[in-house]
């Protein structure tokens, strides 16, 4: 009878020759119409972009283009409100899906409104930007009044009280009216290599911005969400989901072969992409657990 020890090693050796002989496959596609994220990243590019903004809008011109393309059309009132408005995805929620109306949001003094217009050569494009705390505020809307609240990038953002702009944009919606919204994935195969490295923070965006003289400060990433999380938030708020999964980012495909790794152990290798997608619905009469277990303590 084999002692434990050499049962211990083979199986050691068993799992290292497992290794040895995978070779890495391409990361899974993604439920994104090829066609369609191209003509929206076409229409993107048409934007004028100020040189400040140019870094950031190549990196994310790709998640921007997708964002779009996953937007539902206009419902029963036309009108869709984009939280975190940069004024990049803007334009195209009137030019490409059809709004009627579209409203931006943007974090500031309770009150003020912008205007913000952008020039194209077929005509102008112009937009209110609404100022609140999306995670302290009431929203300065009525109840029912959208048939889409986009929150792209915006609740790993969130300071305070997250729930608050989930039930927000539940109130603000329409009946059947969409959320969507888009994070950073802290469940993916890209915070699984950081945590085993044991160097860098596991978020997948984890640096704070440089502070210049007489610019307002910007909150980083206070806390990133996996999958499961954003998923049961968007239900606790009183939402049914409707799409929920997450993509790969190619600038982190190093770390696709430790899905084999994960596989090997035990570990599930699904919706271990670097983004995350929420698509949800407003269903009148679903319940809301304001301070969901896993995101309130005492």
């Amino acid at each position: 009878m084999a002692s434990p020890f050499l049962r211990i090693l083979r199986g050691l050796l068993r799992r290292l020759n497992s290794l040895l002989r995978w070779r890495p496959s391409p990361a899974p596609s993604e439920p994104f119409d090829p066609a369609l994220v191209k003509k929206a990243e076409l229409a993107l590019r048409g934007l004028p972009i100020a040189n400040e903004a140019r870094a950031y809008f190549e990196e994310h011109v790709g998640r921007l283009a997708r964002t779009i393309v996953l937007a539902p059309p206009p419902q029963t009132t036309g009108r869709v409100l984009e939280l975190g408005c940069y004024m990049q995805i803007t334009p195209f929620l009137e030019r490409l899906c059809g709004y009627r109306e579209v409203r931006g949001a943007y974090y500031g003094p309770v009150g003020r409104i912008d205007r913000k217009v952008v020039a194209f050569p077929d005509g102008d494009f112009s937009c209110s930007i609404d100022h609140f705390d999306a995670d302290r505020d009431r929203f300065p809307y009525p109840d029912s009044h959208f048939d889409l609240v986009i929150a792209a990038e915006m609740i790993e953002h969130l300071t305070y009280d997250p729930m608050h702009m989930l039930v927000e944009c539940q109130r603000v919606l329409a009946n059947g009216g969409f959320l969507l919204i888009t994070t950073p994935n802290v469940g993916s195969i890209t915070s699984v290599a950081k945590t085993l490295d044991g160097r860098d923070n596991p978020q997948i965006f984890y640096l704070y911005k440089r502070p210049h003289p007489g610019q307002e400060p910007e909150i980083g990433h206070v806390r990133e969400y996996t999958m499961w999380e954003l998923g049961e938030a968007v239900k606790s708020a009183g939402f049914e989901i409707t799409r929920l999964f997450t993509t790969f980012i190619a600038g982190f495909a190093c770390h696709l072969p430790l899905l084999r790794f994960l596989e090997v152990n035990g570990y599930s290798t699904e919706n271990r992409g670097e983004q995350t997608w929420c698509l949800a619905r407003k269903r009148a009469g679903l319940p809301v657990d304001r301070y969901p277990f896993f995101l309130y303590g005492d």
